[in-house]
């Protein structure tokens, strides 16, 4: 082996050394540079989810950065290596486009906190309290326990309702009487009815109003403010307690009726 060989070898082990060495200081400082990120994040109380996610995008991409770096010391053309990731990155967009727009709206979710875990919502055509929120999907409970797992693009393109929002809510309920009936005593009856359940609001102050006199029946708002815990409890027993009051009063709640005449 002549020296002008020897001289090659030598160069070469050392870029290959080198390149050993920036792939090894590399990761180390990858590590602090991404440790240092979530910290930051975790300070600025970002959601866990949305720290882990990004602290691996940005791990991986500075680790191609560091190979990227080691390949291009020891003589690879990473020109084309570049191009071929950026070309293989473009097409595996386009095949996960729905994805994309997921992990999109999940980013968006997890930022702008719209509802958390335990809300009760409307989103996405579902009804439910929400369970997780992932990246991609979100998993909600229904009323009858079903699990339904509903993909964050179809919940963020549409109108979401958090009923759990808001510490109190307003319970509209419609009654209607017959036009034969006490107008003034039915709405005496409901107005005690409302003021004496103890899980009704004084503030804001409960409603009862005439709201239309329909084609059969002269329709009352009845509209009390509770906690929003317990809405559907106290809906429930103010509609069952204002019927039974009313057929104890004799009271009549008019329903659609067809009169048939048929020709002696």
């Amino acid at each position: 082996m002549d020296s002008g060989s020897g001289s090659v070898i030598t160069m070469w082990l050392m870029d290959v050394a080198i390149a050993v060495a920036i792939v090894f200081i590399g990761r180390m400082v990858v590590k602090s540079l991404v440790n240092l990120v979530a910290k930051l994040m975790r300070r600025a109380e970002v959601d866990t989810i949305l720290v882990n996610f990004i602290s691996s995008i940005v791990n991986a991409a500075l680790l191609l950065f560091v190979f990227i770096a080691a390949l291009n010391q020891v003589g690879v053309d990473t020109t084309s290596l570049i191009a071929l990731l950026g070309a293989a990155g473009l097409a595996v967009g386009l095949a996960l486009q729905g994805s994309l727009q997921n992990f999109a709206a999940g980013v968006m979710l997890i930022v702008f906190r719209p509802f958390k875990l335990g809300d009760f919502i409307e989103a996405g055509g579902v009804v439910g309290v929400v369970e997780e929120i992932s990246i991609f999907s979100t998993v909600m409970k229904t009323g009858d326990n079903r699990e339904i797992i509903v993909p964050n693009g179809q919940i963020y393109s549409g109108a979401i309702t958090n009923y759990s929002a808001r510490d109190t809510r307003r319970i509209d309920m419609v009654f209607g009487i017959g036009y034969d009936d006490d107008m003034l005593e039915a709405k005496q009856i409901m107005e005690t009815i409302v003021a004496e359940h103890e899980l009704v609001l004084d503030d804001p102050a409960p409603a009862v109003a005439v709201a239309e006199l329909a084609d059969s029946s002269v329709n009352f708002n009845v509209r009390p403010w509770v906690n929003s815990a317990d809405y559907w409890g106290v809906r429930a027993e103010l509609i069952e307690k204002i019927k039974l009051t009313f057929d104890e009063k004799g009271i009549s709640i008019p329903y659609p009726q067809m009169d048939v005449h048929t020709d002696k």
